[in-house]
């Protein structure tokens, strides 16, 4: 058990009649990223607070830290960021980092350079502005997600959870976090957080588990979980103004299986026999000008559509995480 960070046996939950997540098993391995997916409503968040003793299971067992996840010195060895962001507005920055800090039992003498370090590392501390002295409510939304990240980081935990860290972020915060992400996991930490953003996944992660109604659909290292969903894929990237050559060809049972749209980008899974070549003669003779033409392992996030489907996808937007 020592290569693992968290080890979860057949855990089921339920409320009331709905049960949220059911005979879920999944292991973390120590210094990894880990993803935890699925659509709103899937049992992410569920999962999470069991993790983390919040509640409990009606079925199975917890491991964290090689230690029941109720021991109070296992979570004093956790970070955890949760989905709905709760600050105290009124107060100022450092003043609520320190109560944060202290919380946690960091020793005072400590907290002051862990502050100034942190605040400084999100761009939140700079020589024309230091924000820490600022209150919670004088700060943009982005800001306050910042500062609560560094309220998970001040105990230097050893596991770090993350739920839906990157929701709400402008571009410039979310590269913040990413970088964060990966210098914890430079420093020997280990990550685990919950997304349905399937692209962040799979540039951070890893190893994944994908959960939906409550069930695990797959879970394994993303380079695994992608080549064990090979097929045959292609990438296809075409000028502004030519997508509209390609329905025709993009619409062929006979060269092309399914197709993900993104308007200049396609991703597409070639049908049962179809020759690639062929794909790629059709394409240039529609008169679109290719600017990406390549065979491609599907991405996490054709895997998740594929696993997942729309149908659950859609349930979830209004179900309970």
């Amino acid at each position: 058990m020592a290569d693992l960070a968290i080890s979860i046996k057949s855990v089921t939950k339920r409320f009331a009649s709905h049960t949220a997540v059911r005979a879920l098993s999944l292991d973390v391995p120590r210094g990894a990223v880990y993803g935890l997916l699925g659509p709103n409503g899937a049992g992410k968040t569920t999962t999470i607070r069991m993790l983390l003793n919040i509640i409990r299971p009606d079925e199975g067992t917890i491991l964290v830290l090689d230690s029941d996840n109720a021991a109070r010195d296992v979570l004093d060895r956790v970070g955890y960021l949760p989905e709905e962001r709760g600050l105290y507005r009124k107060m100022q920055v450092k003043r609520l980092l320190r109560f944060l800090g202290e919380l946690k039992g960091v020793r005072s003498r400590d907290l002051a350079y862990r502050i100034d370090r942190w605040l400084e590392r999100m761009d939140l501390k700079t020589p024309a502005k230091d924000w820490g002295e600022a209150r919670i409510d004088e700060l943009s939304r982005g800001m306050q997600q910042k500062v609560q990240f560094i309220g998970t980081l001040l105990h230097d935990p050893e596991l770090v959870i993350l739920d839906e860290p990157f929701s709400g972020l402008d571009p410039i915060n979310a590269q913040a976090m990413k970088d964060t992400v990966v210098e914890l996991k430079r420093d020997g930490k280990t990550i685990i957080f919950s997304t349905h953003l399937m692209d962040n996944a799979e540039r951070l992660c890893d190893s994944v588990c994908i959960i939906a109604r409550g069930e695990k659909v797959l879970d394994g290292r993303v380079a695994t979980v992608k080549a064990e969903h090979g097929g045959r894929h292609v990438a296809l990237a075409v000028e502004s103004g030519d997508t509209d050559t390609l329905g025709s060809v993009l619409a062929s049972g006979q060269l092309v299986k399914r197709v993900d749209d993104s308007n200049r980008y396609f991703e597409l899974e070639l049908a049962d026999g179809a020759d690639p070549q062929e794909l790629l003669r059709q394409v240039v003779a529609s008169g679109a000008r290719v600017l990406r033409f390549e065979l491609v392992q599907p991405s996490l996030h054709q895997i998740f559509l594929q696993r997942v489907g729309a149908s659950d996808i859609e349930e979830g937007i209004t179900g309970h995480g």
